[in-house]
């Protein structure tokens, strides 16, 4: 099985708590769904690339490349890094808007296939070419299919015709198919909810299939869980519950039950993207830490971060007012060094723990252990959480305030008899409010795609206007130039009776195949490797 699971070994470092395997996207274009699917498409990859190539901090994403698939396959973007990368990647999903969309064609069946294969090839190729730092590790690649054609059929074209090919380099194989629906479920429905592998349908074999709505919001939520830590060389949490709560349960040696967690961001930081925060809070600055339990996770490299339950509050018993910070999500660890039936057992507890305390209406309070001191001579400062366990089944977890961290509040009680006239003209207008049951973020859009992507555009600091003239040339060249690879794609199977083709993408004699080196990613003068 080569998906799933990670093929590396060691502790996880703070740059692997983030950073996602190299992505290969294949588009499978179908005439006449092409014309309905292309635009939200192309709008969602936009979207989401504004937001990958603006987060500071490490890096989430690490490579990307873009292959269509028609009557034959097409090469349209070989491997670039993503972050810092969004005018090539905006020049790309130009590229696909423009892609036929009306008319008919024949398509081979072999061409998918040979898509996968051709961007393993040039994986494979790139791995070898392109140094990479100590943090960095290329060793495995994810694939996923997009697709308008019944899911079912698409896996099984993929799997006769990649029988005979070695897929130890490929983390995951995914087929997502397309298919019309509305945004009204969205409505009552978590929007930033990843699908589990529980929920979507593994045709007994190493090929996963999933399916989306065709709409804007929803491939935008497809592609953001790219942005999830999807490490599983280690789990990130302890969480410690005293023995003396539970029966029949193996004890550790510090008396308590540990449950192996594994931490999910829910939110993305403002802090982490330009124009949207304070600037001088960052999380790749060690100065900006702001002691977020995801970079306490993603610091304890050595052993995973403990979170030690010290009480249980009624559900109501805490005042918004006390938490602070992002909230984060625990959910049962899929650590591959773990064996089978210790992961079932650690799931099961886990479940039962959400369970009980959902029956209870209880929360907890967690004091996070402070990481190994060493030598230091200094007392480490403690964290303090509230766990809110969920129907999902998972655990939120947000910071709470201690006493060192309080401020005066002299405020008097509410008076229970405000004036009648005052109370009249309150009522009036809050009686001329909209009344929603819940608050929905689908329906709150803060125009932050199109400030970031205009960030890209602007040229940086004050420049002389004809420095700036040439600034904006230069960036107008790079998004109608494709980017180009420095490997030649594979060769189209010949259909029998016609004479072989040229591979699609070096149709054209004017371009040249060439990687961008790391040190000049978005520049318009690249190293050349032969």
């Amino acid at each position: 099985m080569y998906h799933g699971r990670s093929t590396g070994k060691g502790p996880t470092t703070p740059m692997q708590m983030y950073q996602q395997p190299p992505r290969l996207l294949i588009v499978q274009i179908a005439l006449p769904s092409w014309a309905d699917t292309c635009s939200n498409l192309c709008e969602a990859l936009q979207n989401f690339f504004s937001l990958a190539c603006s987060l500071m901090g490490p890096s989430r994403m690490s490579l990307f490349s873009l292959y269509v698939v028609q009557n034959q396959h097409e090469c349209i973007l070989p491997f670039v890094q993503v972050k810092g990368n969004f005018v090539r990647l905006k020049a790309c999903i130009s590229e696909l808007r423009m892609l036929q969309r009306e008319g008919c064609f024949r398509p081979h069946s072999s061409s998918l296939h040979l898509a996968v294969q051709d961007g393993l090839q040039q994986f494979k190729q790139y791995s070898r070419h392109v140094t990479t730092g100590a943090s960095l590790s290329f060793t495995s690649l994810e694939i996923t299919v997009l697709t308008s054609q019944p899911g079912k059929k698409v896996v099984k074209q993929l799997e006769e015709g990649l029988k005979d090919t070695d897929l130890v380099r490929v983390r995951r194989l995914q087929v997502v198919e397309i298919t019309k629906g509305d945004l009204e479920y969205m409505d009552s429905v978590s929007p930033a909810e990843e699908p589990s592998s529980d929920e979507s349908s593994i045709l007994g074999t190493d090929i996963d299939l999933q399916t989306i709505d065709n709409d804007v919001v929803s491939m935008e939520i497809f592609f953001k869980a790219w942005l999830h830590n999807s490490g599983t060389d280690q789990e990130h949490i302890h969480l410690l519950l005293p023995s003396r709560c539970f029966s029949n349960i193996s004890k550790s040696r510090d008396d308590s039950m540990c449950l192996k967690c594994d931490l999910q961001e829910r939110l993305l930081s403002p802090s982490l993207l330009p124009g949207t925060a304070d600037g001088s809070l960052r999380m790749d600055d060690p100065k900006g830490d702001f002691s977020t339990l995801y970079q306490m996770a993603s610091q304890s490299s050595a052993s995973p971060y403990k979170l030690r339950v010290i009480k249980a509050l009624n559900s109501s018993g805490i005042c918004e007012s006390l938490i602070y910070g992002l909230p984060f999500i625990l959910r049962p660890t899929s650590c591959w060094q773990l064996d089978w039936d210790e992961l079932e057992t650690n799931q099961q507890h886990f479940h039962a723990l959400c369970h009980s305390l959902l029956k209870r209406e209880w929360l907890l309070l967690a004091k996070g252990e402070p990481l190994s001191r060493g030598h230091s001579l200094r007392q480490p400062a403690s964290t303090f959480y509230v766990i809110v366990p969920s129907r999902s089944p998972t655990l939120l977890v947000k910071a709470v305030a201690t006493r060192e961290l309080m401020l005066p509040s002299p405020f008097p009680l509410l008076p229970e008899d405000p004036p009648d006239d005052s109370l009249k003209i309150v009522e009036s207008l809050l009686d001329s409010l909209e009344l929603e049951p819940s608050y929905n973020p689908l329906q709150a859009w803060s125009h932050l795609y199109s400030h970031l992507s205009s960030t890209f555009i602007k040229p940086q600091g004050r420049l002389h206007p004809s420095w700036e003239s040439q600034a904006l040339r230069k960036a107008g060249q790079l998004q109608t130039n494709r980017v180009r690879a420095t490997v030649a794609p594979l060769p189209m199977t010949p259909t029998p009776g016609r004479a072989p083709q040229m591979p699609a993408a070096s149709k054209s004699s004017s371009e040249a195949f060439f990687w961008p080196s790391q040190e000049e990613v978005g520049e318009e003068n690249e190293e050349e490797y032969s």
